[in-house]
């Protein structure tokens, strides 16, 4: 098995202006800067990038936007496109399940951006899951596999390592009520034996998948002691210094155990 590194991002969503943005990284990035064997990546909006970005520069924190539109360029108004965001971010959320709910963003835009986001050496964090009344009708493989198959079409297989996908069950994101350990390595291993019949063993060991939905420090270290899970894509917490850098360091101290 491929000794994945393990990747923390925070989703910082609709919060923080840009003092306060700048206020948050500067309480945490020294401590951040310090732990190694993570990839720590933070999202703050868009009119927070570029100051942002200042801060980061030079440290081991990256940066990622929380969408991109699906075109290069053109009369979009408010679009905000990758061509805007590659010397910026080296990371971008696409197709999350807030944007595919409240936007109603497809599997197929979402496989657009992908494409694009790669295009300009921006890696994708790709989410998918599945809403309260699929999971509880049994339908988390067909809803999952669906929007996996739809968003990666068409990829090359050298291209799916540089991804991360993210798993996120809709009913767990901003409740509080977390999947169980066991239950999200189970979807996530289900995941990439999908990625793995799409694109091939080795691209499946490679990609790293996380998991996001009410990620704490309380329970980070029962979802990263799961073998298929590589990582957080952290919403809420991400807001408050202290929970962030914990979420991180003991991602890195599993991580340590592990090696």
């Amino acid at each position: 098995m491929a000794m994945r590194k393990p990747i923390i991002a925070g989703n910082w969503k609709m919060y923080l202006n840009v003092d306060q943005s700048i206020d948050l990284i500067e309480e945490m990035l020294d401590d951040l800067d310090e732990i190694q064997g993570v990839d720590k990546v933070v999202c703050p909006s868009y009119v927070s990038l570029a100051p942002v970005a200042e801060y980061l520069e030079g440290s081991s924190v990256k940066l990622g936007a929380q969408n991109a539109h699906w075109e290069e360029a053109g009369a979009y108004t408010g679009g905000v496109s990758v061509l805007m965001l590659e010397d910026l971010c080296q990371y971008v959320i696409l197709g999350h399940s807030e944007r595919r709910q409240y936007f109603n963003e497809t599997d197929e835009l979402v496989n657009r951006k992908v494409r694009l986001a790669i295009a300009h050496n921006i890696k994708p964090i790709v989410c998918i899951g599945e809403n309260l009344e699929q999971n509880e009708a049994g339908r988390t493989e067909e809803v999952v596999s669906t929007q996996l198959r739809g968003s990666l079409a068409g990829l090359d297989p050298g291209q799916v390592p540089g991804l991360v996908i993210a798993y996120e069950p809709v009913w767990a994101i901003g409740t509080g009520r977390a999947a169980t350990g066991e239950g999200a390595n189970a979807v996530i291993a289900m995941v990439r034996r999908l990625v793995g019949d799409m694109y091939g063993a080795e691209a499946a060991d490679a990609v790293r998948i996380q998991y996001g939905g009410s990620v704490k420090s309380s329970n980070i270290a029962e979802v990263l002691s799961q073998p298929e899970i590589d990582g957080a894509l952290v919403g809420g917490a991400s807001l408050k210094a202290d929970e962030f850098v914990s979420i991180v360091q003991q991602a890195a101290e599993i991580r340590g155990s592990k090696e």
